[in-house]
């Protein structure tokens, strides 16, 4: 009885604790740029699209598993990010305004593979439009959390 408890509390503490690393995302099923953008100025800080093919995509699975996962990575984003996620799914069907929103993005920041990681941040021009002014770019860096950070930083300290 003791042993089933104890499982069922570690699935549970589990399924909540991905549950928050997920929940800061942006654009998951409904296009929220507008959203991201209102966020970023607000608390002055840039925006990270990350560019997926979330139910294929190996090397993005790894990104994830590796460092989106984690505490380390999740504290990190809290602090200095917006999170957007941007997907290509091929298994999963997006909605057609989430579909459009991510092509649009995927041209403009001439997105060729995945994982592709842009940190921009939205400039407001004299008409009232926002531009997003690229910052740096990046992808699936070896060495866990700490290392993809410390990569991250460093475009964001340019």
């Amino acid at each position: 009885m003791k042993r089933t408890i104890l499982i069922l509390s570690l699935l549970f503490l589990s399924i909540q604790s991905f549950s928050q690393i997920k929940n800061d995302w942006l654009n998951k099923t409904t296009p929220e740029m507008d959203k991201a953008i209102e966020i970023s100025q607000k608390n002055n800080k840039p925006i990270l699209l990350f560019f997926t093919g979330s139910d294929w995509c190996g090397w993005c699975k790894r990104l994830v598993k590796e460092v989106f996962q984690t505490n380390e990575f999740n504290k990190w984003a809290k602090e200095n990010v917006v999170l957007v996620d941007i997907d290509f799914p091929r298994r999963t069907k997006l909605s057609p305004e989430l579909e459009s929103q991510n092509r649009q993005l995927q041209q403009m920041f001439g997105v060729r593979g995945y994982p592709t990681i842009w940190i921009v941040n939205p400039v407001k021009t004299e008409n009232g439009q926002v531009n997003l002014e690229k910052v740096g770019s990046t992808g699936y860096v070896r060495g866990g959390a700490q290392a993809w950070i410390n990569n991250a930083n460093t475009l964001i300290s340019k």
